[in-house]
């Protein structure tokens, strides 16, 4: 479907009825890439996903020699593994946006035994935190000089490896920087002990201690009174099958399981488990609270609404913040006020997803209360006729269509534009066609 810019979003005159194949996990398909290349032998990913950040990741792999065949018609990705060695010895990697290969990527030049790389982005890129991540490889012997604000990209890597022993890293801001110590440790010369200055957010570093326990190194978590520590042996990783399957994207379905809520109806939305490695499934309880019927069976999930009260929760999202935007974009539509926290750390992701999503509430009529951490939302009668600006933010375009699909005016027009729809190739570049087929399958004519 063509997507003008600002998008029109065509309201769901009838109760959803269908089924949405959400792609791969983002966060699972570039942890994947990172420990497919770091194997001894060749690994397929079945289920990746194709989408700006995962493509960057693939093409920062191929240009330090890692040989990577895709087939996107196919969703899988071939990756020649390197066992730790890295074959080019200098490249420039331009990562974008993409927060995964920044961190990651840097962790693995660092581990590299030899070279001179350096990596950049997206102005916007260059000032999320990095410094973190960039302390902790310096203090396992990594030479990193930071070429602009120290502790922030671009940067450029001497690489001669890592050595062993204690190291101490503060991943408060951005676990994906804990994530990319703990997936490169195993190259170091000797065992690696990760110690928190700062508690993190424990699903995705869950995620990435399963992942390498999957890919076969065992690393394992400690609790001992100094405070929390992962201790990492040296290793090889490998895959034994030598083929590896991605879960669908649990913030993806995040906005289809959403939709009843709006306009009523039921989706399903298979290959969704309870045992899932990513922590946004974890939203699905959130809806819940708020009067959605979430059932699990082997399939996958379906999430349903056949009436009664939509009600406004009080919710903590620090452990899976991706997910507070859908919440906070449809709560003019629950009954009373919703309360969100743990967020705060979100103001430096693709944009400041706290103030932006304040922002754009009040220009639909909304009460809000802002404050570092957490946004009170008070419903009033929302204002049509206004364009929801994204900020280059996929998730921002993504929650502002599930709320544009309630039939505000009870005629089937639009009443909601979204400005840069296209930014959601970052993670979902099928997202508006799958919306739109939900809505024809629904009993809406297509436009």
């Amino acid at each position: 479907m063509p997507l003008t810019d600002p998008l029109p979003i065509m309201p769901f005159t009838s109760p959803v009825r269908g089924r949405v194949v959400v792609p791969g996990s983002k966060s699972i398909t570039n942890r994947a890439l990172l420990l497919a290349a770091l194997c001894n032998r060749p690994v397929t990913l079945e289920g990746a996903l194709f989408s700006d950040d995962t493509r960057i990741m693939a093409r920062a792999l191929g240009n330090l020699g890692i040989r990577i065949a895709e087939d996107e018609k196919g969703a899988s990705i071939s990756v020649l593994g390197c066992g730790g060695a890295v074959p080019a010895e200098a490249a420039l990697l331009d990562v974008g946006l993409a927060g995964t290969a920044a961190r990651f990527l840097t962790g693995l030049c660092a581990a590299a035994p030899r070279g001179r790389y350096r990596i950049s982005g997206t102005d916007q890129m260059h000032e999320r935190p990095m410094r973190g991540l960039i302390d902790a490889l310096r203090s396992l012997g990594a030479d990193i000089a930071c070429l602009g604000k120290e502790g922030h990209l671009p940067i450029e890597i001497r690489a001669r490896g890592l050595l062993g022993g204690a190291v101490s890293i503060d991943a408060s801001e951005s676990s994906q920087m804990l994530s990319a110590l703990l997936m490169v440790a195993p190259l170091a010369r000797g065992e690696v002990l990760v110690e928190l200055s700062k508690p993190v957010r424990e699903p995705y570093v869950a995620m990435t201690l399963q992942l390498m326990r999957q890919f076969g190194v065992d690393a394992g978590p400690h609790l001992p009174s100094g405070g929390p520590r992962v201790s990492v042996p040296s290793g090889t990783y490998r895959l034994n099958e030598g083929r590896y399957r991605v879960e669908p994207d649990a913030s993806s379905a995040s906005y289809f399981e959403a939709l009843p809520l709006v306009c009523g109806g039921s989706v399903e939305l298979p290959g969704l488990r309870r045992d899932s490695l990513q922590g946004d499934m974890r939203f699905a309880e959130v809806l819940g609270a708020a009067g959605l019927s979430v059932a699990h069976d082997a399939n996958g999930i379906e999430a349903s609404f056949a009436g009664g009260d939509r009600r406004g929760i009080t919710r903590d999202f620090r452990e899976f913040s991706d997910t507070f935007l859908t919440l906070a974009a449809i709560a003019p539509l629950l009954s009373g006020p919703t309360v969100i926290t743990g967020i705060g750390h979100s103001r430096k992701q693709e944009t400041d997803r706290v103030a932006g999503m304040a922002r754009e509430l009040r220009k639909l009529g909304q009460g809000v209360v802002e404050a570092d951490d957490s946004l009170a939302i008070t419903p009033r009668p929302l204002i049509e006729g206004q364009t929801i600006e994204t900020y280059g933010d996929h998730r921002f375009a993504m929650s502002f269509a599930i709320l544009g699909c309630h039939d505000l005016r009870g005629d089937g027009c639009p009443w909601l534009k979204i400005r840069d729809p296209g930014c959601c190739a970052k993670t979902y570049p099928e997202f508006f066609d799958a919306l739109e087929a939900l809505r024809t399958s629904s009993g809406a004519e297509a436009r």
